[in-house]
């Protein structure tokens, strides 16, 4: 081993360790901006090492460094400008575009290994024709099903695409078998060296890739999204393996496995199987016959000052947040309203359900951003023992996540799916601007409830008034 292979193995290895200490920091929400800038460091630093490893080696034309030169500023410009201006509320997007872009990348890897074999000697060269074809071929598959499956995924979430009504017939299923009998048979011809399966194999990937996501509803699509992460980190795994780098491989297997994590965690989170979300179309168009979808009939709403007085006169408060809070932009709102009660000797936790907002952890940091202390953020597990003793829930743009049918009605499609026991308190105030179902396109039972009152408007504009009536009570000013 010469003198750039050691100082390259040296590199990825430092940066491999780095990776994996910044995913472990993404786990709490008081390291995760850190853990954040580490795993980027770690990354930037593998490349300056490959890099450096090609210029000891002279294995880099100059014309080819000016477009690495070139597409590195453009791509760091580019994703710079994304980080700052893409708001919270689009961050499951934003990720669908970014897995959309880890398997596009892989794919092209892959193209380029198989249309431009490496020089005889050269390192990539030297791994087994069979495993070089089969990682090609793996990269190919998995890289063009992340790519296309990822730009449905985010169009879907971004509005810009609705599902075909065509989509939901059966018919589907065979469309999508012939797209897979299609993509194995590309897969077997390329491995045996048929060099113009490639394209049968590109084009057939695709298509699966959008035959699959695209009859998959929009409350769904954070399973598909998580998934699809796992798919990505797949593409590079086996795209490390077609040029030899061990740094891909392991950055790879992390994704995938992270990957397949979150989609466990989003799977038992909204009470839905992965089989059932990838074939059986949406949470919503199943449950219309559900015995849940009837009218309410006992909704008491109520005032902010009727909500002030109460709060005024609680000791115990827990606020659950949900997705209507992170379109509203309300959460620094929410933490003047928060600080108000505490000044006045008021107990305030959140309850956090792991499907709350888009996607898991979203909640928490958009409450971070807000600066709402780390221990206040309570899961679900340890919240739900602490509502019988508390004396006014919050809910903010939460819906499914709070309703009881989820555990009182067999018959209901979110039955066995954890929620939060809200309706155990003795006061819940829910703050929505109408009466709209949640994803699962139901109606919820916590609001027929006695103890439940319904405060109607935009939670910004409703938190604002309730800290007016806060002031005006006193709350907050000793």
């Amino acid at each position: 081993m010469n003198l750039p292979d050691i100082i390259k193995f040296v590199i990825d290895l430092l940066a491999v360790l780095l990776l994996a200490l910044g995913i472990k920091g993404l786990s709490k929400v008081r390291s995760a901006r850190e853990a954040n800038i580490l795993a980027a460091f770690a990354m930037l630093l593998s490349v300056i090492g490959l890099l450096a490893y090609y210029l000891g080696t002279s294995g880099i034309s100059n014309q080819s460094w000016a477009w690495i030169i070139i597409g590195s500023l453009v791509g760091s410009l580019l994703g710079t400008l994304l980080a700052k201006k893409v708001p919270m509320t689009s961050m499951p997007e934003t990720v669908a575009l970014f897995n959309g872009f880890g398997g596009m990348s892989s794919l092209l890897v892959a193209i380029g290994a198989f249309l431009f074999p490496f020089n005889e000697g050269s390192k990539a060269a030297s791994i087994e024709p069979f495993i070089n074809d089969v990682s090609i071929s793996v990269s190919i598959f998995v890289g063009a099903i992340t790519f296309s499956g990822s730009i449905v995924a985010m169009a879907k979430l971004q509005g810009w695409l609705s599902t075909p009504g065509w989509t939901q017939v059966k018919a589907r299923h065979f469309v999508n078998i012939v797209f897979g009998v299609t993509s194995l048979l590309a897969f077997i011809y390329l491995i045996s060296g048929n060099i113009s399966s490639v394209w049968l194999l590109v084009i057939a990937s695709t298509l699966l890739g959008i035959g699959v996501s695209l009859p998959i509803g929009g409350a769904d699509m954070p399973v598909v999204i998580s998934l699809l992460n796992s798919y990505s980190g797949i593409a590079a795994a086996a795209a490390g393996f077609v040029v030899d780098s061990q740094l891909l491989i392991v950055a790879g297997a992390m994704v995938g496995a992270a990957g397949l994590i979150l989609t466990q965690v989003m799977c038992k989170g909204m009470n839905r199987s992965l089989v059932s979300v990838l074939f059986g179309g949406s949470l919503s168009s199943q449950s219309t016959t559900s015995s849940g979808s009837g009218e309410y009939t006992n909704i008491t709403s109520c005032s902010v000052e009727e909500c002030a007085l109460t709060l005024e006169a609680a000791n115990r408060v827990i606020v659950v947040p949900g997705y209507g809070l992170a379109v509203a932009q309300a959460q620094h709102t929410l933490r003047e309203v928060t600080k108000k009660l505490e000044q006045n000797g008021i107990e305030v936790v959140y309850a956090i359900h792991p499907v709350a907002g888009r996607m898991p952890g979203h909640m928490n940091v958009l409450l971070a951003e807000a600066d709402v202390p780390y221990e206040q953020l309570k899961e679900m597990d340890v919240v739900n023992p602490d509502f019988p003793a508390t004396d006014v829930v919050l809910v903010l743009g939460a819906n499914d996540v709070v309703n009881p049918q989820a555990k009182n009605d067999s018959s209901s499609p979110l039955y066995g799916m954890p929620v939060l026991d809200v309706q155990e308190a003795r006061t819940v105030f829910v703050i929505k601007r109408g009466m709209s179902a949640g994803y699962s396109g139901i109606k919820n039972d916590l609001f027929d409830l006695p103890n439940t009152s319904m405060v109607f408007g935009d939670a910004k504009k409703v938190l604002n008034d309730l800290i007016g009536e806060l002031k005006d009570l006193g709350v907050g000013e000793k």
